[in-house]
Parts: C-alpha cells; structure tokens; sequence
C-alpha cells in the first residue's frame, strides 16, 4: 500500500488497486509427472509377475481346456523388465522427493522395458517356439499372450512418454 507522507491518506479505490498489482510470480515445482512415473514404475513391477504368456489346449467335443502360464519373472525378459521397473520407481522417487526432472530419467529404463517386452515375444523364450495344432473340436492348442504382457507393456511406454513430460514441462 501506498503511503503519501504529508497529504491526505489514499482514497480507498488507491488502496483496492495497491491489492490487485501483480506480484512477481515464485517458481513451482510441479511434481505431478515425477509422481506419474513414480506410479508407472509401481504398476509395471507388479506385471513383472503377472502371467505374460500361455499354452492353452482346448477341446470342445470334450468341453474342457487346459493352460500352462508363463509369467513376466520366469523368463529373463522378464527379469530384465522387473529391474527397469525398479529402476523407474527409483527416478520417479527421485523426482518427488528432489526435483522433478530426475524423472526424466526413467525415459532409459521406460524404453528398456518396451525392449525386453518385445523381445520376449519376437525372441525365442517367447512365443515363437511353442507350437499351435488345430485338430477341429477335438483338440486346439495355440500359444496366447496374457494380460500381464500388454499391462506391462503399457506401462512401459507410459514411463517412457510421462519422462519425457517432465523433461519438457517448465518448472
């Protein structure tokens, strides 16, 4: 507020417009990505050990079917994608508790994890050496990829691209 030394007080419309002048503006720190990939990092160590794949047998003159699983930590893609996911938890963390860029980070083990996701059905510890037989109703086997495959997967490309995110986002 405006003092004037030696004249009348301010008008009361000086003294509203004193409150309405901008002050300069303090600089935030956004953690939301930072938090973000905190969260995706969680989520794709918990696919880790979901079932990623499957040989599924079924039988429709019998009515029955039979699966075996294959999950995320029972294949060295798996185990690979595991300590990515860690690694992007320890960035994320990173990024909340210091500054919010070390976020940025986890765009290396984000795309680590997309890799080894790949990898693992292009591989040959994926689903290229099972075989698929269809003998009509009698009996079908065919190789599946399960749930936990395309949840780690999105949460791999969702590390990679809220790094990113807070790479570019002003702080």
């Amino acid at each position: 507020m405006r003092t004037v030394v030696g004249g009348p007080p301010p008008a009361y419309s000086d003294r509203v417009a004193d409150d309405l002048i901008p002050t300069p503006a303090r600089p935030r720190l956004h953690r939301g990505y930072a938090l973000a990939v905190l969260a995706g990092g969680v989520l794709l160590v918990c696919c880790a050990v979901l079932p990623w794949a499957g040989l599924q047998a079924t039988s429709n003159l019998i009515g029955i079917g039979v699966t075996g699983d294959v999950r995320g930590i029972d294949d060295a893609f798996g185990v690979y994608t595991l300590v990515a996911g860690l690694a992007a938890v320890g960035c994320g963390l990173a990024g909340v508790l210091a500054h919010p860029r070390l976020a940025a980070l986890a765009a290396v083990p984000g795309g680590v994890a997309v890799l080894s996701l790949v990898m693992f059905v292009a591989g040959g510890s994926g689903l290229r050496d099972r075989v698929s037989v269809d003998l009509g109703d009698l009996l079908s086997i065919e190789p599946v990829v399960r749930a936990g495959w395309f949840g780690a997967l999105a949460c791999a490309l969702a590390i990679v691209l809220l790094s990113v995110a807070a790479l570019v986002r002003r702080a």
